[in-house]
C-alpha cells in the first residue's frame, strides 16, 4: 500500500525537484519546508554550477595554479569528494572536468543535446585528484585541473534539503527527489515510500519497486545524459573516455545521498564485483538485472 502523500516541485541543478511529505503534514510547516529547499538549492546551485559564471566552482578552477580561498560549504564537499576519490581507488574522480570536455559535455546539458557544442578532442588523462590539496578553506588546483562536482553536489544538496525540511521546518518527515536522486529526512511510516527503478533504455518503464524506510538512492546512467552513440557524461577516470563497460545504470543504496552518487558511479564503473560491497540495482547492457539490495535493512524490494 502506498502511503498518502503531498508534494510540490520545482526547477534547480537542470533537473525536477520534488519534495514530498505526509498528508497529515501542518499546512504552515509544509508551506516552510518547501520554500527551505527551494532556498537550499538556489544556494548550492550558485555554489557549484559550471555552467553560470558567477558561480563560485568557476571562479574556484579559474584560479588553477594558485591557493584560492573557498567558503565553507565549498571546502566540505571538495573534502568529501577528495575522500571518496581516495577510497574508491579513483572510480570516482572530481577531476574528470578536462575529460568530460573533451568527449563534448562543454556546455549546459540542453545546448549539449541540442549540438551547440565544438568539435571533440582526444580523450584527456584523468586521476589528478591526487595533486589537489585542501588546507580548511584554502584549496590548491594544479595548473590544467579544474573540478566538476555534478551529480555529487546534487547528491549533497538533496541531503541538505531534506534535513532542514525536518530540522528547520518540523516535519515529521519528508523525502526530497531531485531528478530520481532522492534521500528521506525523519522516519515515514510503514510500509515506506515506494520508488521505481526505471529502464534505462525506456523511461516509461519500471524495472523493480523499493520500499524505502531510510536513508538514501542515487542513479548514475549511461543513457540518461547521452548526445549520440558512446557519447555520454559518464567518464570513466581510467581511459579518461566515456564508460563502455556494459553496465547502462547502477542504483545505489546509501545513508546519505551524496555517499549514493559516489557508489552509483563506482558501482557503475566497476561492474558487478561492487554488489560485493555496495548496495545496488545494476543494468547491463545485454539485458540483465544484478542486485543485492534487498539485504539492505532499512530497504524492502520486491515486483
Amino acid at each position: 500500500m502506498n502511503l498518502e502523500t503531498i508534494s510540490r516541485g520545482f526547477r534547480a541543478m537542470g533537473t525536477n525537484v520534488t519534495i514530498i511529505a505526509g498528508t497529515d503534514a501542518d499546512p504552515g510547516t509544509w508551506a516552510d519546508a518547501v520554500r527551505i529547499a527551494e532556498l537550499v538549492f538556489a544556494r548550492e546551485e550558485r555554489r557549484f554550477s559550471r555552467f553560470r559564471g558567477e558561480s563560485e566552482l568557476p571562479r574556484v578552477n579559474g584560479r588553477a595554479g594558485r591557493w584560492t580561498r573557498v567558503s565553507s560549504g565549498f571546502a566540505a564537499l571538495a573534502g568529501f569528494a577528495l575522500t571518496a576519490a581516495r577510497r574508491s581507488g579513483g572510480l570516482f574522480d572530481p577531476t574528470v572536468l578536462p575529460a568530460m570536455i573533451a568527449a563534448g559535455y562543454d556546455r549546459d546539458f540542453d545546448d549539449v543535446i541540442a549540438g551547440a557544442r565544438g568539435a571533440l578532442n582526444p580523450p584527456v588523462p584523468c586521476g589528478r585528484w591526487r595533486e589537489v590539496l585542501l588546507d580548511g578553506d584554502v584549496l590548491y588546483l594544479p595548473d590544467g585541473v579544474g573540478l566538476d562536482f555534478g551529480g555529487i553536489a546534487k547528491g549533497w544538496t538533496v541531503d541538505l534539503a531534506a534535513e532542514a525540511a525536518v530540522s528547520a521546518a518540523g516535519l515529521p518527515w519528508a523525502v526530497v527527489n531531485a531528478g530520481g536522486d532522492l534521500r528521506i529526512a525523519g522516519a515515514p511510516p510503514r510500509p515506506g515510500i515506494q520508488v521505481a527503478v526505471e529502464d534505462p533504455e525506456d523511461r516509461d518503464r519500471e524495472l523493480w519497486r523499493l520500499k524505502l524506510l531510510a536513508g538514501a538512492l542515487a542513479t548514475s546512467s549511461t543513457t540518461a545524459r547521452s548526445w549520440g552513440p558512446g557519447s555520454h557524461h559518464l567518464i570513466d577516470p581510467r581511459t579518461g573516455e566515456p564508460a563502455a563497460n556494459g553496465v547502462l545504470q547502477a542504483t545505489v543504496w546509501a545513508e546519505t545521498c551524496a555517499e549514493a552518487e559516489v557508489r552509483s558511479k563506482w558501482a557503475l564503473l566497476e561492474g558487478p564485483p561492487a554488489l560485493e560491497h555496495t548496495s545496488a540495482v545494476l543494468v547491463t547492457k545485454d539485458g540483465r538485472i544484478l542486485m543485492n539490495l534487498e539485504t539492505v535493512d532499512l530497504v524492502e524490494a520486491g515486483t
